[in-house]
């Protein structure tokens, strides 16, 4: 450029030879004559340019653009075109620096924001007028003359006149800049604000928001599912992170895929970036050792993120190589190529259906350099010269045939994209005035990232500065090699060419580069001879080699667009920047890193718009903080916080999180505006019900106890499977005082809780609202939230104290309106309803000071500030509540005085509040409906709040109305007159006049509406809003009269529904079915309403964090009886409303407990928001609209195998009876029976079920359930008394032989048991189980039976569930002999019993009796309590090889589980003990014990869930365990606390035995349910037990190939339940023991259990009726058929009443008969004294007659 100019008003000095005149020229006269003949002796003199001063006052003398001089504007038009038509490029300067004196009078000088504005809008009118006439432009040509705040806004100004014009003419050549003297003012300041200069504008609208994860940071279930260890597992488990960290937990990510997903729909990206552990998906590197189990974890995970709209970028290979490739070399062996290509190869046939974006590698430069140079990565190879360029070689042909695979095979079916993601830092020159230094930056370059993308981008090979650096090198260096560069061969290189879709740039910092002499030391810098350095003023971070430079990554985008993407036209992805934090102070405030996104994200921006690279993708690192390697959790990279230090790795968002949410948002950093739809709404006319007539005493509601107060627990608990309607309104609540905070901030007024809570000891720990949750300055965080949980609605209050600071219009604060008004544009941004409530108590402290609700002018005060919401706000909300709760107002706040306004009035206040608010809402819903309702289309009502009451005795009617009055007295307070008549129930209007009577008042506590009060009131509501949170049971009694009181007007009393679980606050339990019952009699009785359900849900104690489990449990149950009410019953709910988004105020509570979805710390001043599980729980229940049928719970149509066993089982001790009979001895459980104490109601066995006489009755039952076998126990004692063989007790044996022969008759297999528990008394006395002789002992017994039995028993058992024996029996001592811990012993002793038993039939009997012989091992099946915790998920795992596997392990693989002997041995020696507490088998034993089985008997009855318990050093079995166990809520119980109906584990343990120990043959030997109490033949919960049961077997054995052959039902009768007596009774046949002839009855199971066996499964009904299900009918067969009643009714004389009342009827009876029979003995008696008067006097007739 050779520059002229400006002209001036006289010719410039020079051309004419005249003096210079300084007048720049400014067209205020016209154009100079001569001017074009001067310009063209300039261009003819060799100049190019020519500057052209433009100035501001004469074009815009106001400043105003719409203003200009328009003669000004033409001038300098003409002298444009002139120079333009001569050849000359105008240098146009819009202005100098001194602010002409028009404007500055005006607008002041460069000081003043409003000239810089101006400035604004004076370039955007130049450039309008000029901008296509001049490619180059100077801003302010005279800033040396600012100084200080006038120089940074004229800076400012020009930054944003450059952005402005880069956009109005973006790619133009030439540029604009500004001008200023060297010597003035400091240059490097000048251009450092003009690079750094922020850009207010968006990205393009598809531009990719992302961030990352990488495998081996977050996944932890380092061996889960079959994972191999990679070489970072190997790394952190030889102690080379910080502080000997690993990562084999990390984040825990394998199991808590829902957290993740949450919080990236939280954080709103719409990408995420994640790799795969290619040692998860095959552990040993080769398609060979494929994990079904790691494939389906990342299937799961891409389905979630698709399901949220997420798009998943899957990165193949992110460092974790499988350890065994790096055996054999890794990526310095060749076959690793092989190897990739395979594992790309599957990945992409099995996630290309849904991943579209791939990355080969990221970061490879770190792998060769760290991994393979250096050795600070593992594998930790130090070697330089020869594998890091070794492994670079290989990681480029192994990326391009991965890319070739995807081009060849899947690109045309998929459309996805592949490329890599490569990572570099900018190389600065150090002295950009000299050459070499910018050379040597552009080597460091070549070494780092042309080293990767040269070959891939350019021409196939490496860089040619990288090749002649090296072989300069080596001939610098003849006896030390540098470096030795592998070469490719020419076809190679075409090969790797081109193979990439876009390149991914990872970047986190610059580096300072200056030439230097590296002699021959290997490595970048000793090859490259260059040196890297950091400038002392750049920002550090936790890292040493991370320092804040954004400049740097514009830069780099530029070079590499330049450098790479001329040849290869692909997009730029930048897939990785962030920085680290350290892992202390204040974590969760990282100010740092916001301020790094923001400037690196921005430059980002730069290079996109103002220099056109086409970068289409940022992803910042990480997600979450992780496992960084060597460093360990010491440094993190996370937009959350994740807690290392407790099992559930919660996880917080950061500042960085908000704030990068925010950026998303916005797209970018221009001012968005938000454009909002409130949700339509088709009503136009008010919704209101039609009046209804006055409720009746009791109200028509009352069927609702008569439909459901006679269910059975059963009935009650059965889970319901389904889906609410489309539309239906999912959402979550809080109110303003709880959450707010802001107490007192712009201006906002006091509230009533204000004033309490700041009186020292109101609220436990004098906790207040003061700060709360801090939602008002913390929007963005609840946003975050809601966006996480995908909620349709959001229930907030507004503070009327914050609108009107004084409760009154008068007051209206703007700032409180503008809160409210960003709340509820942020909600309709995301597509979220507002729902409304206008007063939750929090009531301006001024109102309360002229009397607050007791005042009638509330009425018309409370509807101005309604009125004002409507107008402001109702264009956008649609759902309005007037009140929340008033019977907590009225009754806790003007009654009891618990609550603010603290008033003491329990008789007479109450009543007066509750009728102004009733009135107050009437007038609000009026105003809504006739001013409003037309324009906004809303929905106006109340939420009341109500407990379901269950009477105490729902047979007797006193107690039903007591029931019904409770309801009325709290729910139809209000609902009666708004939903009914407009005026109060009866039943309320009875009660409290007649209390008032009595108490000497000469009218009614009550007040009374008048007529036009009742038509004003009635139907003021569009919709029923209930708020529900517990269950109470009511009886009926006299209150008394003084002093007056709402609560004695009730005369009830009120209890807690004990059977129900607790929470934490007292008279809250959580009784799920009352929900139900409740909503059913809002529908009786207010006319089939639509209802919300706008809150509900469960305080959980403030030790409770995130593993909120009982908070599931509560969701689950009570979302599900809202279900049963809408599906089953017709009610009409339309939404429902989880209670609460997060922690919060709770009133009375303080802080204590917490509603919570979310955690909240109050402790630290960010109030922190961390989602619990429940959150998450909540989420799926609303992804998936209810609770549909899940695959578990769907019945499978089919068949078993035609020769399956289907059996059911006793046991001899159980039902055998004649404890003393025929020489039998003592068993074990004789003593124990007979022992105080041991069994419930000191039942005994010594006659059971009397089977011993009554074989030909238990045969005959047998025969009528069809089952093809019978399994059968021997009693020990009664073959062999003393239990030795050296006296056979053949009337024993003569039992037994009579019983084959009767089953043989009948044609029913025998399967018989050696051993169920009834060890004989003689053998206890030596020692029993723990006497090792007993083994012999038990060989020389089953010989016996063998011998006797075996030409008859094909199917032996030896031993019923040792570990009830050994656990039980020696180890609690709960059960005979009564032994404490010496569980480990005995069950020793058991396996090698049984193993000799197995091995005496196996030698000597199998080849001529030809059966088989194997033992019955009992289990349940176990589930994480918390499925989302490694823990948990580890603690299901002791618990079945403590269960299961303490047997099965030994006789199926040979040994006690490793996890067994791991834990025992370890935790013995740590308290001293010389060897662990488990006995170990000797070689020879476990080579014996190993394979003695035929077949897996298995008994099952349920699951539980389990979670870790640190029992500390206490050295016995449940220590060791380490185990606790609980209940799903929704779990069906039975007879037996412990049992509950869970079908699905019955599968999932099949499963697992067929995996773990070879799929062998499986007999379930027992299976069946329990009951207690009242005997109900019509045993509907067996019934439900066995077909599901059932049912999961046949899964197993047909979907998930278990080898199972047989099935049994425990029991065949009700018998002697061991230590539970006959009180839990779990027969298919009633046993009568009142009866001496102990009959047989036949419960309704039995029936339905053959059904199944003579179908042989469960035929398909879409077939038809199946032939099976109509059986013939046997002769001889006496069809009984009992009537079945109702649990606590009997038929009593042809009527169905109570128990109770049948005892006091038969009393009544039985003295009525008395009186009978004594008044008929009296008349008798008065008859014959009477007969003998008349017979006396007859004969002193006759005797007189003959006298």
């Amino acid at each position: 450029m050779f520059l002229a100019g400006p002209m001036t008003n006289k010719q410039v000095n020079g051309l004419y030879g005249k003096p210079p005149v300084l007048d720049t020229f400014d067209c205020s006269h016209p154009i100079p004559p001569g001017s074009k003949q001067n310009v063209e002796y300039l261009q003819n003199r060799g100049v190019t340019h020519f500057k052209v001063l433009l100035s501001w006052a004469q074009l815009l003398p106001t400043g105003l653009p719409s203003q200009p001089q328009q003669a000004v504007v033409t001038c300098y038009k003409t002298l444009l075109e002139q120079l333009l038509e001569v050849g000359l490029q105008p240098l146009v300067v819009l202005h100098g620096s001194t602010v002409p004196e028009a404007l500055r009078s005006r607008y002041g000088g460069w000081e003043s924001q409003e000239l810089v504005e101006m400035f604004h809008q004076y370039a955007e009118f130049v450039f309008g007028e000029f901008g296509k006439m001049a490619d180059y432009w100077v801003t302010l040509s005279s800033l040396e003359e600012l100084r200080d705040a006038e120089l940074q806004n004229a800076l400012d100004a020009h930054t944003a006149v450059y952005h402005r014009y880069h956009l109005l003419f973006p790619g133009r050549d030439g540029g604009v800049s500004v001008g200023v003297k060297a010597s003035e003012v400091p240059i490097i300041s000048v251009t450092q604000r003009l690079r750094d200069a922020f850009l207010n504008e968006s990205f393009p609208v598809d531009f990719q928001w992302a961030t990352s994860s990488e495998s081996f940071k977050v996944e932890g279930g380092w061996l889960e599912g079959g994972k191999g260890e990679t070489i970072w597992d190997r790394f952190g488990h030889e102690g080379l992170a910080f502080a000997n960290q690993t990562a084999d937990l990390s984040c825990d990510s394998y199991h808590k895929v829902d957290y993740d997903v949450y919080l990236l729909r939280g954080l709103h990206v719409n990408t995420y970036q994640f790799s795969i552990s290619w040692a998860r998906i095959f552990p040993s590197g080769h398609r060979g050792s494929q994990s079904e189990k790691g494939a389906l974890y990342y299937d799961k995970l891409i389905n979630a993120l698709i399901e949220s709209d997420i798009q998943p970028v899957v990165t193949l290979y992110h460092w974790d190589l499988p350890q065994t490739l790096q055996d054999y070399g890794g990526w310095t062996n060749a076959s690793i190529v092989e190897a990739f290509k395979d594992y790309a190869d599957f990945c992409f046939s099995r996630f290309g259906d849904r991943v579209k974006t791939w990355n080969t590698f990221s970061s490879p430069w770190v792998v060769s350099h760290a991994g393979y140079g250096t050795g600070e990565h593992p594998p930790g190879v130090k070697d330089y010269v020869v594998a890091s360029y070794q492994a670079t070689h290989n990681m480029l042909k192994s990326h391009a045939e991965a890319w070739h695979i995807y081009n060849d095979k899947y690109r045309k079916a998929q459309g996805g994209k592949v490329g890599i993601a490569l990572n570099s830092d900018w190389a600065e020159p150090m002295d950009p005035s000299k050459p070499e230094d910018i050379a040597a930056a552009d080597r460091y370059l070549q070494f780092m990232l042309g080293w990767f993308a040269h070959p891939i981008f350019v021409n196939g090979d490496y860089p040619p500065t990288l090749k002649t650096q090296i072989e300069q090198k080596r001939k610098e260096c003849p006896l030390s090699e540098p470096a030795r560069l592998p070469v490719f061969t020419a076809g190679e290189s075409k090969r790797i060419r081109g193979t990439a879709d876009f390149l991914g740039l990872n970047h986190y910092t610059s580096r300072l580069v200056n030439v230097s002499v590296g002699g021959c030391t290997p490595g970048p810098e000793g090859v490259g001879d260059f040196q890297a350095h950091v400038d002392p003023s750049w920002s550090s971070t936790a890292s040493d080699w991370i320092y804040s430079t954004p400049w740097g990554l514009r830069r780099l985008l530029n070079y590499i667009s330049t450098e790479y993407l001329n040849v290869t036209k692909v997009p730029i992805h930048i897939t990785g920047n962030g920085m680290p934090t350290e892992d202390s102070g204040d974590t969760l405030n990282d100010i740092g890193r916001i301020e790094y996104m923001k400037s690196y994200i921005n430059e980002a921006l730069k290079a996109i718009h103002l220099d056109g690279v086409n970068v289409q993708q940022f992803t910042v690192q990480s997600l979450m903080d992780g496992f960084e390697g060597p460093q360990g959790y010491s440094e993190r990279f996370g937009l959350h916080h994740v807690n290392f230090d407790l099992p559930d790795r919660p996880r917080t968002p950061k500042q960085s999180a908000y704030f990068y949410s925010k950026v998303i948002e916005k797209n970018g950093f221009a001012t968005k505006e938000l454009f909002l739809f409130a949700p339509e709404l088709k009503i136009k006319e008010s919704n209101k019900n039609a009046p209804l007539p006055p409720s009746t005493v009791p109200s028509q509601a009352k069927d609702v106890w008569r439909k459901f107060s006679s269910q059975t627990n059963f009935q009650r608990k059965l889970y319901h499977f389904g889906t609410f309607p489309q539309g239906f309104s999912w959402g979550v609540s809080s109110s303003a005082y709880q959450i707010e905070g802001g107490w007192n901030a712009d201006g906002k007024g006091p509230s009533v809780w204000d004033t309490f809570t700041n009186k020292s000891g109101s609220i436990p720990a004098n906790a207040n609202g003061d700060v709360a949750c801090d939602s008002y300055n913390r929007l963005e965080e609840d946003f975050y939230m809601l966006r996480a949980l995908r909620v349709k609605s959001y229930r907030f209050s507004m503070s009327w104290s914050r609108i009107f600071p004084d409760g009154r219009l008068t007051s209206l604060n703007l700032k409180g309106v503008d809160y409210y008004n960003r709340l509820i544009d942020g909600l309709l941004a995301h597509n979220i309803t507002p729902m409304v409530t206008l007063y939750h108590w929090d009531l301006p402290q001024a109102l309360q000071d002229i009397g607050g609700w007791e005042n009638v002018e509330m009425i018309d005060i409370f509807n101005d500030f309604c009125d004002f919401c409507f107008a402001n706000f109702g264009d956008r909300v649609k759902f309005w509540m007037t009140f929340n709760q008033p019977h907590t107002i009225a009754w806790s706040g003007y009654g009891l005085g618990q609550i603010p306004p603290n008033v003491k009035n329990p008789g007479i206040a109450p009543y007066r509040v509750a009728h102004n608010l009733i009135k107050a809402h009437a007038k609000a819903y009026h105003t809504y409906d006739d001013k409003y309702r037309k324009s906004q289309s809303g929905l106006v009502s109340i939420a009341l709040n109500a407990d379901w009451i269950e009477p105490k005795d729902v047979n007797v009617p006193r107690e039903v109305v007591a029931a019904d009055r409770a309801l009325q007295f709290k729910l139809g307070w209000f609902a009666h007159p708004i939903f009914k008549n407009g005026d109060y129930p009866d039943a309320m209007k009875w009660q409290v006049g007649n209390k008032s009577e009595l108490q000497g008042l000469s009218e009614t506590r009550l007040p009374s509406f008048t007529e036009e009060e009742n038509s004003f009131i009635k139907g003021t509501a569009d919709m029923f809003c209930v708020n529900h949170y517990t269950t109470k049971i009511a009886s009926h009694v006299t209150a008394r009269l003084s002093p007056q009181s709402y609560k004695y007007d009730l005369d009830l009393s009120e209890e807690n529904e004990g059977d129900s679980p607790t929470t934490a606050i007292s008279n809250q339990r959580a009784v799920a079915w009352g929900l139900r019952r409740l909503l059913n009699w809002i529908k009786e009785e207010y006319g089939d309403p639509d209802i919300y359900i706008t809150e509900n849900g469960v305080a959980t104690d403030i030790m409770t964090t995130v593993d909120d489990t009982a908070r599931v449990f509560y969701y689950k149950t009570y979302v599900d009886e809202a279900l049963k009410a809408h599906n089953l019953d017709g009610v009409k709910v339309k939404g429902y409303i989880a209670t609460s988004l997060m922690d919060s105020f709770e009133w009375l509570n303080g802080y204590k407990v917490g509603f919570g979805l979310h955690h909240v710390d109050f402790t630290n001043p960010n109030r922190p928001r961390t989602p619990k599980r429940s959150a998450h729980y909540y989420y799926q229940v609303m992804k998936d609209n209810g609770f549909p049928l899940p695959d578990d719970e769907k019945m499978l149509y089919g068949e078993f195998p035609k020769t399956f066993n289907w059996s059911t089982a006793s046991a001899s001790y159980q039902i055998e009876g004649s404890w003393r009979a025929h020489g039998k001895g003592l068993s074990i459980w004789d003593k124990f029976a007979h022992t105080p104490l041991k069994v419930a109601n000191s039942d005994n066995g010594d006659t059971a079920c009397d089977s011993y006489n009554k074989i030909d009755k238990d045969v005959e039952v047998l025969k009528t359930l069809k089952v093809t076998h019978y399994r059968l126990s021997v009693s020990w004692p009664r073959v062999l008394p003393d239990g030795t063989n050296n006296h056979i007790n053949e009337a024993g044996l003569n039992y037994y032989l009579r019983l084959l022969d009767a089953l043989e008759a009948a044609n029913i297999q025998p399967q018989v048991t050696l051993y169920h528990w009834d060890l004989p008394l003689a053998l206890q006395k030596v020692g029993g189980w723990e006497n090792e002789t007993i083994v012999q002992r038990f060989r020389d017994y089953a010989n016996v039976l063998f011998s006797r039995f075996g030409s008859r028993v094909k199917f032996w058992i030896t031993l019923n569930e040792p570990y009830i024996v050994a656990n039980l029996g020696y180890g609690y001592g709960t059960f005979a002999p009564g032994i404490v811990g010496k569980q480990y012993i005995a069950a020793h002793n058991l396996i090698k019993a049984h193993a000799e038993a197995w091995h005496l039939y196996n030698d000597k009997y199998r080849s001529t009796q030809g059966g088989i012989i194997s033992i019955t091992i009992n289990s349940d099946w176990a589930e994480p309590k918390n499925p989302y915790k490694q823990e948990d998920v580890d603690a299901v795992k002791r618990y079945l090889q403590f269960f299961i596997g303490w047997f099965a392990h030994p006789i199926f693989n040979g040994d006690y589980p490793d996890l067994m002997k791991t834990i025992i041995r370890k935790r013995s020696l740590a308290v001293g003990l010389p060897e662990s507490r488990l006995p170990e088998f000797t070689p020879d034993e476990i080579k014996r014990i190993k394979g003695t089985h035929d077949y897996f008997g298995f008994n099952h009855y349920t699951s539980v869930l389990s979670y870790p318990v640190d029992l500390g050093n206490q050295q016995d079995y449940e220590g060791d365990k380490g185990t606790g166990t609980t209940h799903d809520r929704t779990w069906i119980g039975s007879g037996s606390f412990w049992l509950k109906i869970t079908p699905f584990g019955f599968r999932k343990i099949l499963k697992f035995i067929k995996d773990e120990y070879g799929n062998p043959p499986v007999y379930v030997t027992e299976n069946g349910i329990s009951e207690r109490g009242e005997v109900d033949l019509n045993d509907i919960h067996r019934k439900y037990y066995y077909e599901n049961y059932i049912n999961q077997a046949l899964k197993a054995h047909v979907l998930d190939g278990v080898d199972l052959r047989g099935y049994t039902a425990w029991s065949l009768m009700d018998n002697f339940e061991w230590a539970a007596g006959y009180s839990e009774r779990f027969g298919l046949f009633y046993v009568n023991r009142s009866d001496p002839t102990y009959p047989r009855i036949p419960k309704n199971s039995a029936s339905h259990y053959a059904s199944i066996i003579t179908c042989n499964g469960f035929p398909d009904p879409a077939l038809g009726p199946h032939e099976c299900l109509n059986p013939k009918p046997e002769e001889n067969t006496v069809q009984t058929t009992v009537p079945i009643l109702p649990m606590n009714m009997v038929d009593f004389l042809g009527l169905r009443i109570s128990t109770n009342d049948a005892e006091v009827a038969l009393y009544v009876i039985f003295v009525f008969l008395l009186v009978c029979v004594l008044g008929v003995i009296f008349v008798v008696h008065r008859l014959l004294k009477t007969r003998k008067k008349l017979k006396r006097a007859a004969v002193e007739s006759v005797k007189m007659e003959r006298m």
